[in-house]
């Protein structure tokens, strides 16, 4: 779905897909050497079960108390991009707005709805920083992502939940925020706030995105009206046993610790960005996620350099807001980020950019 030049459709897998598969991938953000070991274990249990149809009602319960919320009000989703479609299609909206840049999922599916969809485009120099008084005060829809891709800017929790109004229904994707130390100015789990609906995905900290698994926490009027817009079954046993794994205790304290270790690897690469400064390269700090967002001069072609070269990066020019001139990396670790470092040097080196 291309609007206004941008290809809403466009995502970080089709950098790594055919021809770039062999690549290095800086350009999905989904953490490196997942699944672990007993998460495997735990999904190829899940397997002697296929011939009965899936039971969501214990994962439904672990989400639950791992966000200290009552079960009606969680819905399992098929990854949190289902949950965009579910919204779109079972909430009557008049006005939905859309904070960009962000995931391009949620206008694409608010469109493909029939919704006519309005922007807030938030400024590089502001640093994509939050304006609660750009959105308009009779949207009854807000979408807006924390921390954001692809910028990697975390809002305060204060300036999101101030959106709330009575009658308009606030969409947070906290899709990465598990990846963020401590979760600060996370909102799941919040009953406080009308209209709110968090989005969670479960498949980029955990490499399960070829599981497809997410939730949303709501209200639990707004969570049977979207569960009345879901196929019958919609997610998997196997994922179901997944989703019930990954907010236990120990996988909880696991997700903590690889949090730590991003952030640490993110100022590993944040850093070795900066000396590209003098030749014009721009890192949207701070970077809170686990990518970061550069602008540089001739970002199209060093890309394909880079490619060249063996290393796959994201493309910003699909995000609404950004242009040809951006580029979203995802954090590896220390190594990969040298050798991709070397690669950017010899790319846009003296004379090519």
């Amino acid at each position: 779905m291309r609007t206004e030049g941008h290809d809403l459709r466009h995502h970080g897998d089709a950098e790594v897909r055919d021809d770039g598969s062999a690549l290095v991938d800086l350009a999905v953000n989904v953490r490196a050497d997942t699944p672990p070991a007993w998460l495997r274990e735990r999904i190829a249990g899940s397997l002697t079960s296929l011939a009965a149809y899936p039971d969501g009602r214990a994962a439904q319960a672990a989400v639950a108390a791992r966000h200290g919320v009552p079960a009606e009000r969680v819905l399992l989703t098929a990854g949190a991009a289902e949950a965009f479609v579910l919204l779109a299609r079972a909430l009557k909206v008049r006005h939905p707005v859309v904070v960009h840049p962000q995931f391009t999922e949620p206008e694409a599916a608010l469109r493909d709805a029939g919704h006519s969809v309005d922007r807030v485009l938030l400024r590089a120099e502001d640093g994509f920083r939050l304006d609660p008084a750009a959105v308009p005060k009779d949207a009854d829809l807000v979408v807006i992502g924390n921390p954001t891709n692809p910028t990697s800017v975390l809002h305060p929790a204060a300036a999101i939940a101030g959106l709330a109004r009575p009658g308009r229904t606030l969409v947070v994707d906290e899709a990465f925020m598990d990846a963020v130390p401590g979760e600060r100015e996370a909102l799941a789990g919040r009953t406080d706030v009308p209209g709110l609906v968090v989005l969670r995905s479960l498949t980029k900290t955990w490499g399960l995105a070829g599981l497809r698994i997410g939730y949303v926490l709501a209200a639990p009027e707004t969570v049977a009206d979207l569960e009345r817009a879901q196929p019958l079954w919609p997610v998997s046993s196997p994922a179901l046993a997944a989703a019930q794994a990954c907010v236990e205790p120990q996988a909880l304290a696991e997700a903590a610790h690889a949090a730590h270790r991003i952030a640490a690897d993110r100022s590993h690469l944040v850093a070795g960005l900066g000396k590209f400064a003098d030749r014009g390269l721009r890192v949207v700090a701070p970077a809170e996620g686990p990518f970061v967002l550069v602008r540089l001069p001739d970002a199209a072609a060093v890309r394909g350099r880079l490619r060249e070269l063996g290393f796959a990066v994201r493309r910003g020019d699909t995000f609404p807001g950004l242009d040809e001139e951006w580029l979203r990396l995802a954090v590896r670790d220390r190594g990969t980020v040298s050798s991709f470092l070397a690669a950017l040097d010899l790319a846009w080196g003296p004379g090519r950019g």
